[in-house]
């Protein structure tokens, strides 16, 4: 399939990939142009322009938020310049209210709009073991189900309306978030007591939270790996955000969201942009005083 590939940081460079190798004609563009090398020595073309990536049977897209979306996707022109009938797969973890305009800009010009944000960070991207989210008219999604499933193993449907995808993911991203908070308080606890992280943990995440998320940010915060980020504070942060904006609109509470957005705005104030997320146990440690009581 001829396919182009547009936003190339540690996420959409890993994906690009598998679709190298699992044999799709590839072009990519990226706002820096040293992202698309490794690529272009597998095999793809770069494109110059955004919208020269857009020449394809299927777009794929994975920007980093909701202004890089607007800015190459709506503002760009890039919709003008592409043939009715593609269809355009975005990657990107964006805002319920975006989903629905790009939605509706891409129906106003014949294309095909799926939604298609994933879980799973760079290691498993690389891998091709990324959970994808899927929504967005039927044909449309089996007509890309093949790049879907050369970058993931398992797609999950989730209507025809694509913001059902986006709003499942920025509720998935809510979840981890609690979880990765709850484990920064508790081992803050355990710390004031004299049990370390790694043991607390070692009983918690092969006991009562026996699951991925707990397991793997779990040994994060053990062994105090927060660089390099798999998923960085501010993404967290604006995630927390999204699911704020999402409740308000459709008037759900949500009490534990103002939690971790005050934790992930606590560790930003420190100067923790650089940490993963899962440097939350920083912030919950810092409140305690530990590393001053010894």
């Amino acid at each position: 399939m001829k396919v182009g590939f547009i936003g190339l940081g540690a996420m959409g460079s890993a994906m690009a990939s598998n679709l190298l190798a699992a044999g799709h004609a590839l072009t990519v563009w990226n706002r820096s142009t040293a992202a698309t090398e490794p690529l272009a020595s597998l095999g793809a073309k770069v494109a110059r322009t955004a919208d020269r990536a857009a020449q394809g049977e299927v777009l794929c897209s994975m920007l980093a938020n909701d202004q890089a979306v607007r800015e190459v996707i709506l503002d760009s022109g890039l919709l003008d310049a592409m043939d009715r009938g593609t269809v355009h797969v975005n990657h990107a973890t964006i805002s319920v209210a975006l989903a629905k305009e790009l939605a509706d800009e891409h129906a106003k010009r014949e294309l095909e709009y799926v939604a298609a944000p994933v879980f799973g960070r760079p290691d498993i991207a690389a891998a091709g073991k990324l959970n994808i989210l899927a929504a967005g008219k039927p044909a449309a999604i089996e007509k890309v189900r093949p790049l879907l499933e050369a970058m993931g193993s398992k797609v999950w449907p989730l209507g025809d309306a694509p913001e059902r995808a986006n709003v499942a993911k920025i509720a998935g991203n809510f979840m981890l978030a609690s979880a990765i908070e709850s484990m920064a308080e508790a081992t803050a606890l355990t710390r004031a007591y004299g049990v370390s992280a790694a043991d607390f943990l070692e009983v918690m995440t092969n006991t009562l939270f026996a699951a991925p998320a707990y397991q793997g940010y779990g040994r994060l915060i053990a062994e105090q790996r927060f660089k390099p980020a798999g998923f960085p504070l501010p993404l967290g942060f604006k995630d927390v955000g999204l699911a704020q904006a999402a409740a308000e609109s459709a008037r759900v509470p949500l009490p534990f969201a103002g939690v971790l957005r005050d934790s992930l705005l606590e560790a930003l104030a420190a100067g923790d942009e650089e940490l993963d997320w899962s440097a939350l146990a920083l912030v919950a440690a810092r409140r305690a005083h530990l590393d001053e009581r010894g």
